[in-house]
């Protein structure tokens, strides 16, 4: 059986281009993307514009109160990592870059393979109490999720775009009892990932990242974010969500979600 899931990179038909687009893989995720460096670096203000499942998506595996737990996971995540460099604006008002994503394919999780993963984490706990012994998850029923990233500038030209697919391996320890569990942990995956690219004007995967900022450190806490704008998108889960993934708790029991007046599922931004 494999350890691992696979995640097509599609073209969803999100981006304003698709050329020029380099192979660009990391350890773990696959990915095609281009960028500007030099607009993209000169840049000091940007706007998110909320994530959405794109047509050709899959909708009938996970409700739609997890989709917006995915979309929102993905623009928590993005806000956070941008606001690195990037002074984040609210959606109406204009900035130097608009970014957008879009959810291109998603694999559910087979929630009663991760279930038994729990059960057998529980029983080497009983059997071998003291002895860090790992538990692997059971290789079925792996999640993935495949996403399209884009930066625009002022003038609607595209300066960054992302096409990105990852999926869920045996090693993933914080799986959740949900058919969304996997997709809405690599949704934070992909938006550190895009947020990097944009933040350092070339591939995350091209060398290592450094040590987090205070307000970094802060947000992954649950503490308030460095910019107002990210608020819509609600706090991290700090303690709660380390405890809760290594229970394996579903996240649409945990995460709050989105904050107040946030439409989860938005139109693909017009024209700058």
């Amino acid at each position: 059986m494999a350890g691992c899931a696979t995640a097509p990179l599609d073209e969803a038909g999100s981006l304003a281009s698709y050329t020029d687009l380099a192979q660009a893989d990391g350890l773990l995720a696959k990915s095609k993307l281009r960028i500007d460096k030099e607009a993209v670096l000169a840049a000091r203000t940007v706007r998110l514009v909320p994530t959405v499942f794109s047509d050709t998506a899959r909708r009938d595996t996970i409700t739609e109160d997890q989709r917006r737990l995915v979309t929102n996971a993905v623009d928590r995540s993005l806000c956070a990592g941008l606001s690195e460099r990037f002074q984040v604006v609210a959606p109406s008002e204009s900035a130097d870059l608009t970014v957008h994503a879009v959810v291109t394919n998603m694999t559910p999780t087979d929630e009663k393979a991760v279930a038994a993963t729990k059960l057998a984490s529980v029983a080497k706990s009983v059997l071998l109490p003291g002895i860090p012994v790992p538990t692997p998850r059971i290789p079925i029923g792996l999640g993935s999720l495949s996403m399209e990233g884009e930066a625009k500038g002022r003038d609607g030209r595209q300066e960054a775009a992302m096409v990105w697919g990852r999926g869920a391996t045996f090693l993933s320890g914080s799986a959740r009892v949900s058919t969304s569990g996997d997709a809405y942990e690599l949704a934070s995956a992909f938006g550190d990932d895009f947020s990097k690219l944009l933040v350092k004007g070339e591939s995350p995967f091209k060398s290592l990242s450094g040590p987090p900022s205070m307000e970094r450190l802060q947000s992954w806490a649950g503490g308030a974010p460095k910019y107002a704008a990210c608020e819509a998108f609600g706090r991290e889960q700090g303690v709660t969500g380390l405890v809760s993934g290594a229970m394996g708790l579903p996240p649409e029991w945990t995460d709050k979600g989105s904050g107040a007046g946030v439409v989860a599922a938005a139109p693909a931004p017009a024209e700058p």
